[in-house]
């Protein structure tokens, strides 16, 4: 046995539990986070978007490579764990249709994705959320796009 510290030891390796890892809550309780939590279990939504104002907004980090989350319900019930794949910020104007089909929604065009997401940024949850009832995005609006798998046989 390896004393800590001593030239042959080694941390043990430990993945955190699910109760060690931050949430990730898809929307605001209700159908919508339904309908994307729906879209993470069965697979079709391998893919989010968010503003990078955002994070700025809540002092957050953005998500890395390698990351793990929680994904919990409208009811708050952990439901699986993901694991972020790839991100990257860009303007909502250079979102790609690859981008927007994988957020599992049916989206079969760029334009339809932008104009669901716009529905969402300038409706009354968020925009109640952000304290500006006058926000509006535009082409040069930055987002975070994410994309995410969910981790085989790890649930909350």
């Amino acid at each position: 046995m390896w004393a800590v510290g001593s030239p042959g030891y080694r941390r043990p390796v430990t993945t955190p539990s699910p109760t060690d890892l931050p949430k990730c809550e898809f929307a605001f309780p209700g159908p919508l986070r339904d309908q994307l939590v729906a879209a993470v279990l069965s697979g079709a939504k391998t893919s989010t978007t968010g503003l990078l104002q955002d994070y700025e907004r809540d002092d957050e980090p953005l998500p890395a490579v390698g990351d793990r989350a929680v994904v919990v319900d409208s009811a708050d019930r952990p439901v699986a764990v993901i694991e972020v794949t790839g991100v990257r910020v860009v303007r909502l104007g250079d979102v790609d249709l690859d981008h927007a089909r994988d957020e599992g929604e049916g989206y079969d065009s760029v334009a339809a994705w932008r104009a669901g997401h716009e529905d969402y940024w300038h409706g009354s949850d968020y925009l109640g959320w952000l304290g500006d009832a006058g926000f509006r995005v535009d082409d040069d609006t930055l987002a975070v796009v994410e994309r995410f798998r969910v981790v085989p046989g790890v649930t909350g």
